[in-house]
């Protein structure tokens, strides 16, 4: 027996409502070019609307001009989807709470993380969408899930209820150990001002 190895998230496709309140969200909410239309080559009565959020992948939108949503929240029965998370820079995020009330859409506020900073609020359809801050950047060559990783076992190891700045702050400088070589032959910590 053998996996199917999966190398990143292709696409996620919701089901939406009409294409013009699809296109107002995705794009003039969330800023994500509408980069692609068709119609849903499974139903011919549905459209296929495409954004781009922002790395290339796909968020699309199953549209019908007779469907009409309700910002009732969707289900969160097992098997459904919970929420859908997207990255923004700290600089964004920290203005999603001016921007979003002048929207007048209801919001979370912030939420603290440990690693991350969140802001949660619904789409028009009910959809629980996560406005989503790393607290950190990976080393050159390393990813936020091979800090997280690393993060993770160094929280548990200390027995840490959860991961937080320091833990990221270790595992950073464990990758950075690990990944970038010095011509130093011992990189341990030490005191340049004699204390």
């Amino acid at each position: 027996m053998r996996k199917l190895q999966t190398q990143g998230v292709h696409h996620i496709t919701l089901t939406g409502a009409d294409r013009q309140t699809t296109i107002d969200f995705w794009e003039g909410v969330l800023g994500m070019p509408f980069v692609f239309d068709q119609p849903n080559l499974d139903n011919p009565d549905e459209g296929h609307v495409y954004f781009d959020p922002g790395d290339g992948r796909l968020i699309t939108v199953f549209t019908n001009e007779n469907r009409s949503g309700t910002p009732d929240r969707t289900p969160t029965d097992p098997g459904c989807v919970h929420h859908v998370a997207f990255s923004v820079s700290q600089a964004t995020f920290w203005q999603a709470v001016e921007r979003l009330d002048e929207r007048g859409i209801k919001h979370s506020g912030p939420k603290d993380r440990g690693f991350m900073d969140s802001i949660y609020f619904t789409d028009p359809l009910g959809l629980l969408i996560e406005l989503a801050s790393y607290r950190f950047e990976p080393p050159a060559g390393c990813t936020h899930a091979e800090v997280l990783l690393r993060a993770h076992r160094i929280r548990v190891e200390r027995g840490d209820h959860h991961i937080d700045r320091i833990h990221l702050a270790d595992a950073i400088e464990q990758l950075v150990y690990r990944h970038q070589d010095s011509l130093s032959s011992d990189r341990m910590p030490k005191d340049p001002y004699g204390g």
